[in-house]
């Protein structure tokens, strides 16, 4: 409470000295009534109703920051708070026949208050809604994170298999071709042997960047495994996406990585093989991709037979 006074005290005191003003006009002109003469359902009634819209007022208060919202919403409150205390009073105190001016305090801020108080709800509402958004995508993003490579900045086979499920209903819906690209390291292990696995995943850092680089920007690059990757290829037949697989294998052919420790020049090759939807759902459809790529890996003598 002490935080509270301290941070929204000018609308508190202004709401209490408007409060006390009311009461020493009623006693300054009226009678106090006896108290056979009080009404106790009206007291209650309306002396509840302004102590309800103190607590309401404090809890917006306690739980909003300083703003344009919470001002609204705490005037329209206070005028509100206000109608109520000057109606409460009358069951207290008896107001001589010519006086009118207490029935403008007690009617006059009423709906002043409740069309503020509208308007602060309002914009409280947008507010709500915006936060939820971000709630929302921190949520997703958070969600999602667990679906990426912890090594590279790329989505993990998990996020693929999402990724393709989403592509592959987008393509039938739009009757439009997808194709999937597979890129394979060849003896990436030989690597890992002689220069070490740390060595091995700046390999693979470098080589996601030079991937990206060499991707339209609708594809999507995962990691599927180890130093294996797939690329997701939108809008794209087979004609196209078997170019595409051979740029990247030229690309990767044409790297030449440098060992962190002493400067070895890496000479990478890559084996790839790219397929294009049917009827397949995302399972068969890497099925088929993995067995285009084992196909690809054969010695060509093999191949030829």
């Amino acid at each position: 409470m002490p935080s509270l006074l301290r941070l929204h005290r000018l609308k508190l005191t202004a709401l209490f000295l408007a409060a006390n003003l009311g009461l020493l006009l009623h006693l300054a002109v009226g009678d106090l009534k006896s108290t056979q003469e009080w009404v106790w359902l009206d007291v209650f009634g309306e002396g509840g109703s302004a102590v309800l819209c103190l607590v309401w007022l404090g809890l917006v208060l306690k739980s909003r920051p300083a703003g344009r919202v919470t001002n609204l919403l705490a005037l329209g409150l206070s005028l509100v708070f206000f109608s109520w205390w000057i109606d409460c009073l009358d069951e207290f105190i008896r107001m001589p026949e010519h006086i009118t001016w207490d029935h403008w305090l007690e009617s006059g801020p009423m709906p002043v208050g409740l069309i503020l108080l509208t308007l602060g709800l309002y914009h409280w509402h947008h507010e709500q809604l915006a936060i939820s958004a971000q709630m929302e995508k921190r949520e997703r993003v958070f969600r999602e994170h667990r679906l990426f490579d912890k090594l590279t900045p790329l989505g993990a086979a998990d996020y693929l298999r999402l990724q393709l499920e989403q592509s592959l209903a987008r393509a039938r819906s739009e009757q439009q071709a997808l194709s999937l690209v597979i890129i394979d390291l060849d003896d990436f292990s030989s690597i890992n042997r002689v220069y070490g696995n740390a060595e091995g995943d700046r390999v693979l850092q470098a080589l996601t960047q030079l991937l990206l680089l060499n991707l339209r920007r609708q594809d999507l690059l995962c990691r599927l495994a180890g130093d294996r990757f797939v690329v997701l290829l939108p809008n794209t037949g087979e004609r196209l996406a078997r170019q595409l697989a051979d740029e990247l294998q030229q690309a990767v052919a044409h790297f030449a990585h440098k060992t962190g420790e002493h400067g070895e020049r890496l000479q990478l090759r890559a084996s790839v093989a790219s397929v294009m939807a049917l009827q397949d759902d995302a399972q068969s459809l890497l099925q088929r991709l993995n067995l285009a790529l084992a196909k690809a890996k054969q010695p060509l003598h093999i191949r030829s037979a």
